[in-house]
């Protein structure tokens, strides 16, 4: 019967030691082999009439060698079973030498793997987490800056034979050049809409006057007020490099509209807001609006300080010389195959923190009960599909019904949605866990906050 030792050879890693006897797996080699030998097509022998002596002379050291080590993950994930070891992925084999294998003269096998342990930790006390909820001020400027927008956006346009003022809207196509406005080949080469009071003040004047497939050369950061400038880099897909924003463009114009804003009126708020017919109701409808999208963005932040706090502050060893072992052999590589030792320490850092969380996430679904129901994987499709179609669906129920059982028995999304909607439990298990301290707080404060925050994790 086969054995199995375990030995301390690191940190939170083992040393696993089987032995094969011949009983363990000769008995189903020579079943395999009479197997075969039954169907095996070889010329000059009816089927099934092949001699044993053939098949074992042709086949034998390959099918030994299959058996016995079919008998070895037999015995190691028995033996792992049995046990209940908490490890990570799967016993890498330490110095496999096959050529003890020999089919004429089976004997006692002896096999070595290594295996990283799961380490035991306890979590933090999220009550004492230092964390902050913040509450952004929803101004009247901020208000007034959506009405604008939501006037603009339903009004008419009228074309422009110019560029007259900062309500001008500008089609134009970026184009990266050079210093002296000489196109870069494979450069940057983009559609864009803007509007002019976009500009800098002082950049302004240099547009007014200026005609469709008129030119202008100029850098972003030069160019563009702050605000603006980042949806322009994002725009243009450039915003991640080093130095995007200092990169030369030559825009050139294609068309001038004026927009004409939709006049506010009950009709305009009963669109916008269908049972709103004054003025008052419909900015403190806006205002309402923009308090829910920025309390969303606060509370997003509060669970960025639990997970933050969480890492931070649970003590976790990890089998460091086994994991960077296992990072090299998985075959993730270029191509498929294993990795550099080099390329395995690089990775090392950002690996071990998914894996902390990982481990970290799976004691507070343990300790917090968290469980996700069949019902709550439909009704988590259900919602993304009406996010995708809402009206458009209609009430054609029963393809509705169809479309959710297949989602449902696809294991990549039912899979992904189990892990979405228990992150969402989980986050929601540690908010009712803290304290937290209300901060009033003005929106641009707030956004420098979360910049800050983006660019310590770049």
């Amino acid at each position: 019967m086969a054995t199995v030792t375990k030995e301390n050879i690191g940190l939170l890693h083992e040393k696993l030691t089987l032995k094969l006897e011949k009983a363990d797996y000769l008995p189903s080699f020579e079943k395999t082999l009479k197997d075969y030998s039954k169907r095996a097509n070889i010329p000059g022998f009816r089927k099934g009439q092949v001699p044993a002596g053939l098949i074992r002379k042709m086949y034998g050291s390959s099918l030994f060698a299959d058996e016995v080590l079919r008998s070895v993950d037999r015995a190691l994930g028995n033996y792992l079973e049995s046990d209940q070891l908490g490890i990570f992925g799967q016993p890498l084999p330490l110095d496999l030498d096959m050529r003890q294998l020999d089919v004429n003269n089976p004997g006692e096998y002896t096999f070595h793997f290594e295996i990283g342990m799961k380490p035991q930790f306890t979590l933090p006390d999220l009550g004492k987490a230092p964390v902050t909820r913040y509450r952004v001020e929803v101004t009247d400027e901020m208000v007034n800056s959506e009405v604008d927008r939501l006037q603009s956006r339903a009004g008419s346009v009228k074309e422009m034979e110019q560029v007259g003022s900062g309500e001008n809207v500008l089609n134009v196509l970026f184009i990266e050049t050079d210093t002296e406005g000489n196109e870069i080949p494979d450069g940057v080469k983009k559609e864009n809409s803007v509007l002019v009071r976009y500009f800098t003040p002082e950049f302004q004047p240099r547009l007014m006057g200026l005609k469709p497939q008129d030119s202008v050369i100029l850098r972003p950061n030069d160019a563009f007020l702050e605000k603006e400038r980042e949806a322009v880099l994002a725009d243009l897909e450039v915003a991640d490099r080093a130095g995007g924003g200092d990169r030369y463009f030559k825009m050139v114009i294609t068309r001038i509209a004026q927009v004409e804003k939709r006049e506010l009126n009950e009709k305009f708020f009963q669109e916008v807001f269908p049972g709103v017919t004054t003025p008052h109701e419909f900015r403190e409808r806006i205002r309402s609006e923009i308090q829910t999208y920025w309390d969303g963005r606060a509370r997003n932040q509060i669970h960025d300080q639990i997970f933050h706090y969480l890492v931070d502050h649970t003590p976790i060893d990890l089998p460091e010389t086994f994991l960077k072992k296992w990072l090299r052999t998985q075959g993730d590589g270029e191509k498929g195959a294993m990795k550099s030792e080099e390329q395995a320490e690089k990775d090392y850092p950002s690996f071990s923190s998914q894996l902390r969380w990982t481990l970290i996430t799976d004691q507070v679904v343990r300790e917090a009960g968290i469980q996700v129901t069949r019902d709550e994987v439909r009704e988590h499709f259900r919602r993304q599909l009406m996010g995708y179609m809402g009206n458009a669906l209609g009430d054609d129920q029963a393809w509705l019904n169809d479309y959710l059982e297949k989602m449902m028995r696809t294991p990549k999304h039912a899979d992904e949605a189990v892990r979405r909607i228990e992150t969402e439990k989980i986050f929601l298990w540690a908010e009712s866990q803290v304290r937290p301290t209300d901060q009033t707080i003005n929106a641009e404060e707030f956004s420098r906050i979360l910049e800050a925050h983006q660019h310590h994790h770049h």
